[in-house]
């Protein structure tokens, strides 16, 4: 019996659940919020999964290869050509993002002041660790510099790194998350 949870073997899978019966009601709620059909919404999508796949696919051919570093005659103008076209990727992921945001469905519920100040607020604290992991690393520590073989005599372990251990990330996902939240609540004209 060891394994086995009201009849079902664990290692039978999904196999003899009757998915006619899942409550899905609050799924379908939260889809009736998203409009999928918007190319807005389609650009945004391609551009979230597009650029950490670029980036992340050219810095380990560079890593395996230096292909980048020989073509353009050094590391550092090789990364800092790679972080600028990483830079102008994040621009236009930005631009898709708030395009889609601005043609979405609103949410009932936060459509109030105090919403957007929630919003603002973890923006604020997302901008924070996004711009002091860039102080503490520079351009080419932020822009895959270790990938080039441009390697920091130490490891950094400053603020904000001293806080979390992917700051950077951590930073940008709150600023879409309060970006989102501040677009769903009120206009900012009706607060004036």
């Amino acid at each position: 019996m060891q394994g086995q949870v009201a009849g079902y073997d664990c290692c039978e899978g999904f196999g003899n659940v009757d998915f006619d019966q899942a409550e899905l009601s609050v799924m379908t709620r939260l889809l009736g919020y998203i409009d999928v059909t918007d190319f807005s919404f389609v650009a945004a999508v391609l551009c979230i999964i597009f650029n950490p796949l670029f980036w992340n696919v050219v810095a380990r051919w560079e890593y395996k290869t230096r292909k980048l570093s020989r073509a353009f005659g050094s590391p550092y103008l090789a990364c800092y050509c790679l972080g600028t076209i990483v830079l102008l990727l994040n621009f236009l992921r930005s631009h898709c993002f708030t395009r889609a945001m601005s043609s979405q469905p609103k949410i009932e519920g936060l459509d109030c002041l105090g919403a957007y100040y929630v919003g603002l607020v973890i923006l604020g604290i997302g901008t924070i660790f996004v711009l002091s992991s860039f102080y503490a690393l520079g351009f080419i520590g932020t822009y895959l510099g270790d990938y080039f073989g441009i390697l920091k005599e130490a490891r950094v372990t400053t603020f904000p790194f001293s806080v979390l251990d992917n700051p950077m990330y951590w930073g940008s996902t709150a600023n879409y998350l309060g970006w989102s939240i501040m677009e769903l609540s009120l206009p900012v004209e009706s607060y004036i």
